[in-house]
């Protein structure tokens, strides 16, 4: 592994294609409430290649999830650039991010976040139908990325008669519906235990390279980087490697 100054852009080269994400010279500070400043991101720079599946490592802190969240458009750096697909999404306004967001973009997180009353098959449809699918291609469609994640059996039992495993790919599912071109996933094995872990970071990796999906996943867990293309690691709010 190389350990480039945090200045300096980190660039992968887990594929050929073009970055799906580039990272410049970004900040993100916050007051807390306080005259102090925390500084999320300090200065930090990198690529992520098109169709790649790359690993965000760091400790809790280092600033994987902000930065995850200004890459989606979630937050905004207080200093500089982050350009997703070639679009500028740090200078889009609100409602040019939601629209980009929509139709690009996808969130999976530590938490699952599916709706405990509905079935696995009604937690997917109910993206579609807010993304504008009748309720006859919604359920098709549904039907389609449950099976890719191997939930079709399971496709009427509700969140809480699954295990944490089978809900992390309703949700990986889910955010599969609406095809999006990049997942950004934090933490998406945190409450899982390991033989569910390598079986998600695995079912992550069929997806980039059968679905075409660029993935950037952060986590604090060593066996990511038996799956992932590349690793980048954060410490402090800055780039300290990236192989």
């Amino acid at each position: 592994m190389t350990t480039p100054d945090p200045q300096t852009i980190a660039h992968t080269d887990a594929s050929n294609g073009q970055p799906t994400i580039e990272v410049r010279e970004v900040w993100r500070t916050y007051r807390a409430g306080t005259p102090q400043e925390v500084h999320a991101l300090r200065g930090v720079s990198l690529q992520v290649p098109e169709k790649s599946f790359m690993a965000l490592k760091g400790r809790s802190g280092s600033g994987k999830t902000t930065l995850l969240n200004c890459i989606g458009g979630l937050d905004r750096p207080t200093k500089g650039e982050i350009i997703v697909f070639g679009q500028a999404v740090a200078h889009m306004k609100e409602a040019e991010l939601t629209h980009f967001r929509r139709s690009n973009v996808a969130f999976i997180f530590q938490s699952f976040g599916l709706n405990p009353n509905f079935s696995a098959l009604e937690n997917v449809e109910l993206m579609l139908l807010i993304a504008g699918q009748s309720p006859r291609q919604a359920t098709r469609h549904a039907l389609e990325v449950l099976d890719l994640v191997g939930m079709g059996r399971w496709k009427h039992h509700r969140p809480d008669e699954l295990s944490g495993g089978q809900q992390q790919r309703i949700a990986i599912a889910r955010a599969l519906a609406n095809q999006p071109r990049l997942i950004l996933a934090d933490e998406p094995t945190g409450d899982l235990d390991t033989a569910t872990s390598r079986d998600v970071l695995g079912l992550f990796r069929r997806i980039s390279a059968e679905q075409g999906v660029t993935l950037l996943v952060s986590s604090h867990d060593p066996m990511i980087r038996d799956y992932a293309e590349g690793v980048i690691e954060l410490s402090d709010g800055q780039l300290v490697g990236a192989a």
